[in-house]
């Protein structure tokens, strides 16, 4: 979990997990953000990997990603959107459409096998117009910055 007390160099040195962590952020070209909704909200384990690759230089900073999220009424809506506002301040770049909301904690076996594999093809075909959203989002912007 996040503990600024395990900083070193005045914020600018992280435990060495921490930092193998912020380097897969660093060279990656995108992200697909993919977690239920917990009581409205991301869940902790996201938000703890958020703030460690955000202390000291942003490692997120100027990232295109996509967000699809799984929930009971409203299918991970909120973690979604409570996502991009934590997005806004760590200056990524979400696509805004296609967005996938899985309504999934009433008949989980609709959509998951026993393996989490997910099995719904109307998901799957949704799934893969975001996957294809990103690739194209993320190839714009790498196209803007040569």
């Amino acid at each position: 979990m996040l503990n600024t007390d395990l900083e070193t160099n005045g914020g600018t040195g992280f435990p060495p997990a921490v930092e193998a962590f912020r380097a897969k952020v660093r060279h990656a070209d995108c992200f697909l953000f993919a977690s239920p909704e917990y009581n409205y909200s991301i869940t902790s384990p996201l938000k703890n990997a958020l703030d460690w690759a955000s202390r000291g230089v942003n490692c997120w900073a100027d990232k295109p990603a996509a967000i699809v999220s799984a929930g009971g009424n409203f299918g991970g809506g909120r973690s979604s959107y409570h996502l991009r506002q934590v997005g806004v301040f760590l200056d990524i770049h979400f696509i805004n459409k296609p967005e996938l909301f899985v309504f999934a904690f009433f008949e989980p076996a609709k959509f998951f096998d026993s393996d989490g594999n997910l099995i719904d093809a109307d998901t799957r075909e949704r799934l893969k117009q975001v996957l294809l959203s990103l690739e194209a989002f993320t190839r714009r912007l790498q196209n803007n910055k040569d």
